[in-house]
């Protein structure tokens, strides 16, 4: 897949929905599959959705974004299926 249309996909949605892009297209994808890999794949956008909900209420603050970001890591890496974060 040529993924060089998503940065500019972004920017322009970004700019459509009148936002500011505070997480890089890679870290998003990091955190998508980090999530598909460790939870299910279906965890993928609805990681993502969350993640972009939680750091909208936060302001987009860089320090309150980094950590949304280490929060949902570490839920992600102890998650177990049986008994959930």
């Amino acid at each position: 897949m040529d993924e060089r249309p998503l940065p500019r996909w972004a920017e322009g949605l970004a700019r459509d929905l009148g936002i500011e892009q505070v997480l890089g297209v890679d870290e998003v994808l990091d955190l998508a599959a980090d999530a598909a890999h460790g939870v299910m794949r279906p965890a993928a956008p609805l990681t993502t959705y969350l993640v972009g909900v939680a750091v909208g209420q936060a302001g987009g603050e860089p320090a309150r974004v980094a950590e949304v970001l280490e929060r949902v890591r570490a839920a992600i890496a102890g998650w177990d299926e049986d008994e959930g974060p």
